[in-house]
């Protein structure tokens, strides 16, 4: 040990805040915190660069909790260093509508870049910032001129490398050679159920090496060996680094430390004066004295830090001013001015040619005509490109061109998901990633952690149903879509041809509050006809298509390749009306009057149609109602036949309709 004791008395102060928390709140995760302190204080006073003032600074490094269960470690972090964290804010640790929850949360606490908790997702979070950071500064750094250039530091723990999102996203990272993507790993031997040795036996660092990352050892508790490592993983540019640091979970506590005592439950009053006596910390609950805070106070070198920066931007918008505002403006994340109104114009056209083709090759047409409008956008796909057709005219791979804007993820559904979120909450970027329907099961938690944390992420999802045909039942979904519905803050299209496939990308790409995902077909659906004002109702997720041939009695709900089959069933009916609803959540969103409008609420006699499970449309069509979709797996055969064994045609729309109107 060379830690000198001034240090260690700094690096205490995250300590006695985390032990002190999680003690009032009678609940978390001490033993972390504890024992990743002196990592911390070494990344946090002498590495990091941020400004604690702005907490959004363009150019600052990214920090990433993947153990987020030791939350208290970030919190204290933050107060200490100059974030509106204050001490009562620590005090609050976990308790309703606090800036302190249990794990780390994404827009309650000034300094927090991404929600953590579920374990393995900050990691490939971080490797999200990572890929943003290399391929922005590709696309705007120049010769003379640095405007991108900042690091990724992830904490991570032996949960995180339990978890298969792990070796997915870390694997990739390595492949790219992520070199400004710096990882200490909490060697300390403990998970919840104690030594990890028993079930966690994995030689880390040639695993490390076999992605293709730089792999150091440090004690992590010696300061100066952590401050090395740091110095020689900034050195390596060209593979990510991981510093695996040795510990002692909950460092200092004298009864509990290295056990899973000290995991994930309070230490308990006597054991933390115990503590207090080990750690010769003589200050009350909560009291951090002012030499201390001296020593971690932030703000004026973030300060510096930011306005050495904002000069040299600044030389950049004289000598680059195209570049500059294009930069910014996509920091932002608004849209260039003149993108709706194209994107109607592209709609309009769609409109015009009434192609009869599967959604998912409309969707390769409309990133055709998006794609030159938004540099932004960053697409992918788990190895389907050819099935997915996520590729357009204009796409540029990474692996190829640092500058470019299209990744090849390989088959990692998870880990691409929830990359895809690290580079959305970096900014500068628009990513879509693409996969089977099916295999979104993969992404499932991912896909979820967009929707919590309201990114801008759009899930492209092709094979829909049944009618992918003969690959049968394991990649035939049939819940999928009802599992994305009930994803709260995910609005899921389905749309039904080439003109709501253009309005589902329009609203996703607008959207910038959330999620969206396009679930397209493998095959050809027709085109189905619209005035202009019924195109405009389409992006409201649900409208009229056909209107009633006289008195209404009747109303069939359709999404996606059944919307043709409502469509048929409709020409052999009277006063049947046709809803075509190709995102239930937009629809949802619209005013009583304009969902009354749709579905009136006296027409009880409703038929919904999907070649999914049934269970989602109940909500719509009411116990009077009928529902024709799925209830069991698929088959392997071909489309047509499919569906006709299943009773998802056109005859069985009609039936269902005579049933309640006769």
């Amino acid at each position: 040990m060379t830690t000198p004791l001034n240090e260690r008395r700094i690096a205490n102060a995250i300590r006695v805040l985390a032990m002190d928390a999680v003690q009032q709140a009678n609940s978390g995760h001490p033993g972390a915190p504890m024992g990743m302190a002196d990592i911390a204080d070494v990344v946090w006073r002498e590495f990091l660069n941020h400004n604690p003032a702005n907490p959004q600074w363009a150019n600052r490094d990214r920090f990433v909790l993947s153990n987020g269960h030791g939350s208290m470690l970030q919190y204290a972090l933050l107060h200490l260093t100059g974030y509106d964290v204050s001490i009562e804010d620590i005090k609050q640790f976990r308790q309703l509508h606090s800036k302190t929850p249990g794990h780390p949360e994404l827009g309650y606490a000034p300094g927090i870049e991404t929600t953590t908790g579920p374990l393995g997702q900050g990691i490939a979070n971080a490797v999200g910032f990572a890929l943003a950071e290399k391929t922005l500064a590709a696309q705007f750094n120049k010769a003379d001129l640095t405007v991108v250039d900042h690091y990724t530091y992830c904490f991570l723990g032996d949960g995180c490398l339990m978890e298969g999102i792990s070796h997915e996203a870390c694997s990739f990272a390595g492949t790219l050679g992520l070199g400004k993507l710096i990882a200490y790993y909490d060697d300390n031997g403990i998970s919840i159920d104690g030594e990890v040795e028993g079930w966690f036996s994995d030689d880390t660092e040639q695993r490390f090496k076999s992605y293709g990352w730089q792999v150091l050892r440090v004690d992590g508790h010696d300061a100066d060996a952590i401050r090395q490592a740091t110095v020689e993983a900034q050195a390596e540019t060209s593979k990510p680094t991981v510093i695996i640091c040795k510990t002692i979970i909950g460092l200092g506590s004298p009864n509990k430390q290295g056990k899973e005592d000290s995991h994930g439950a309070p230490l308990g009053a006597d054991e933390i004066k115990l503590t207090r006596e080990v750690l010769g910390w003589e200050e009350e609950a909560f009291v951090i004295p002012a030499d201390i805070y001296e020593h971690w106070d932030a703000k004026a070198k973030g300060q510096q830090a930011e306005s050495a920066w904002d000069k040299v931007f600044a030389t950049y918008q004289e000598k680059y001013p195209t570049e500059a505002s294009e930069l910014l403006r996509r920091i932002s994340g608004d849209l260039p001015a003149d993108f709706a109104a194209q994107a109607d114009a592209f709609i309009a056209q769609t409109n015009a040619k009434a192609e009869t083709i599967a959604t998912r090759k409309a969707s390769q047409n409309t990133l055709q005509a998006f794609g030159p409008l938004l540099p932004e956008l960053l697409g992918g796909s788990a190895d389907l490109a050819g099935s997915n057709l996520t590729i357009w005219k204009g796409c540029v791979g990474v692996q190829d061109n640092p500058a470019g804007n299209y990744v090849h993820y390989g088959v990692r559904e998870f880990g691409m998901t929830a990359i895809a979120n690290g580079v959305a909450l970096h900014g500068g970027f628009i990513p879509y990633v693409a996969t089977f329907l099916m295999f979104m099961e993969y992404a499932r938690n991912a896909v979820r952690m967009s929707a919590l944390m309201k990114q801008r992420v759009i899930h492209v999802y092709t094979h829909d149903s049944i009618g992918l045909g003969e690959d049968g039942p394991t990649h035939q979904p049939v819940e999928q879509i009802a599992s994305l519905r009930s994803t709260p803050n995910l609005n899921t299209w389905r749309p039904a041809d080439t003109v709501e496939t253009a309005i589902a990308w329009k609203s996703s790409l607008e959207r910038k509050d959330g999620p969206s995902a396009l679930i397209l077909s493998r095959q050809n659906l027709a085109f189905q006809t619209r005035t202009d004002e019924q195109i405009q109702n389409a992006a409201k997720g649900g409208y009229v298509l056909a209107q009633e041939k006289g008195e209404l009695k009747a109303i069939i709900i359709a999404t996606g390749s059944e919307v043709e089959l409502a469509m048929n069933a409709y020409a052999q009916l009277e006063g049947v009306r046709v809803v075509s609803m190709p995102c239930a959540e937009e629809f949802m969103k619209q005013d009583v009057a304009y969902r009354e409008a749709v579905l009136p609420a006296q027409i009880r006699a409703r038929v919904a149609v999907e070649a999914a499970h049934i269970d989602y449309w109940w909500k719509f069509v009411g116990l009077d109602g009928k529902v024709i979709g799925m209830t069991t797996y698929g088959e392997s055969a071909p489309a047509k036949d499919l569906f006709k064994f299943f009773g998802i045609t056109t005859e069985a729309v009609v039936e269902a309709v005579q049933s309640l109107t006769s």
